[in-house]
């Protein structure tokens, strides 16, 4: 059962993954962004964290 207090980021995608090589364009889709400017809101956990990292120059992220 999830936590109701549970910390989130949000996440937004400011530049275009065309170029990335094709493992950073599998992060993108796996954080759940399809087009650019599209912001998803995740809970912030280390896995997210990681993935984020991986993409940082691609993303916007607001705690």
């Amino acid at each position: 059962m999830a936590k109701a207090a549970e910390k989130t980021i949000k996440i937004t995608l400011t530049k275009s993954p065309i170029g990335s090589t094709p493992a950073q364009k599998k992060v993108v889709a796996a954080l759940g962004l399809r087009k650019m400017h599209q912001t998803v809101e995740l809970v912030d956990s280390p896995v997210t964290r990681g993935a984020v990292n991986k993409v940082a120059h691609l993303l916007t992220v607001k705690e």
